[in-house]
């Protein structure tokens, strides 16, 4: 695709070409994000962060991004505190903010609400998520942690082999990863989910028709056998059309530890798009697995920034000017010296 001046609003937008060209200029970003070296290449630029349905992760993400890259950026977290409380057109907004900002993140619960507000807007738009559509970034910044996790046991994304767990029907973050993995070869997916949460049929057609050999399990043990990595998700309560509904399902899939130990090869790489639900009874990933090497949920996080601050680089066409804006950091960052001691 063409980056410069273009929206992001699907990963369907991407080519294999283009998902390799994002995860080049992430991992020319990590002296950036490390604090090693600084760059004020977006000096003056302005991102509106609009965040209709809460976030931390994607929403801190995407502003740390842009402010690493120099620029600025302005946050609406709320409908309420915005004037489409007051009946305002997604049209209007749109019209309004991108003439305030050079570019938009957007998060909304409406599916597809992201791109018909692209639509009128004259600046690009970032889709930071649109109900249970998709999640362009999360998926990136993903696939981007499993070629890492991938590359320090020499091996690639072509071959992987993955579990998919939990809500697989409202996760939109595995929509978004299942259409990234459409673009590599020879991917075995395990679908681990109640059978009412199970993933898509449309989503299911489109692995299959890429080759990609399918396996759907309702019960965990069995289905994190022989895999690469465990993708592991959340109950989507938000969008289940009651809370009692919701509350059948939490906790249902809980790894921990022992089940690990168990059934999993010993390299397997634990991944989580997070929030994990830290609730009683509730937890699809267990504290006991924090101090498991094998759980990337965290270096997920830190890519998270290199694939954005790549995002935003691409589209406002500064990928080139980067180091020439660089300078040495001037203060103390643990994050470039050994890990703090007490």
């Amino acid at each position: 695709m063409k980056f410069v001046g273009h929206h992001i609003l699907s990963v369907s937008q991407f080519d294999r070409a283009d998902v390799e060209q994002i995860f080049d200029v992430a991992d020319h970003m990590r002296p950036y994000a490390m604090r090693k070296r600084i760059t004020r290449v977006l000096e003056g630029a302005i991102v509106s962060n609009m965040f209709f349905e809460p976030s931390t992760r994607t929403r801190v993400s995407f502003g740390s991004a842009f402010n690493l890259l120099g620029g600025e950026v302005r946050e609406t977290t709320e409908v309420k505190a915005s004037a489409l409380a007051k009946g305002e057109s997604l049209y209007d907004t749109a019209r309004v903010l991108s003439g305030y900002s050079d570019v938009i993140v957007m998060r909304h619960p409406e599916p597809g609400s992201v791109a018909e507000f692209a639509q009128a807007s004259r600046v690009p738009v970032i889709n930071g998520g649109d109900g249970s559509n998709e999640h362009p970034s999360q998926a990136l910044l993903d696939l981007y942690t499993m070629r890492q996790e991938l590359q320090a046991q020499d091996r690639s994304l072509d071959g992987l082999r993955i579990a998919l767990i939990g809500d697989l029907k409202y996760g939109r973050a595995v929509h978004s990863l299942c259409k990234l993995l459409c673009l590599y070869d020879d991917i075995s997916l395990h679908l681990v989910s109640p059978p009412e949460l199970e993933i898509p049929a449309g989503i299911a057609d489109d692995l299959t028709a890429a080759g990609h050999q399918i396996e759907v399990f309702h019960s965990l043990e069995p289905g994190i056998h022989e895999v690469d990595i465990l993708y592991v998700t959340r109950t989507q309560e938000e969008r289940f059309p009651s809370q009692d509904e919701a509350n059948r399902y939490r906790g249902l899939f809980r790894l921990n530890q022992s089940i690990y130990t168990q059934h999993c090869e010993p390299n397997t790489v634990i991944m989580h798009p997070l929030p994990r639900d830290s609730r009683a009874q509730a937890q699809e990933l267990d504290d006991d697995l924090n101090q498991n090497p094998n759980l990337a949920i965290f270096r997920q996080t830190d890519n998270g920034v290199l694939v954005r601050m790549a995002l935003f680089a691409l589209v406002l066409d500064v990928v080139d000017e980067v180091d020439n804006h660089a300078k040495p950091v001037t203060w103390f960052t643990a994050k470039r010296n050994e890990p703090l001691r007490p």
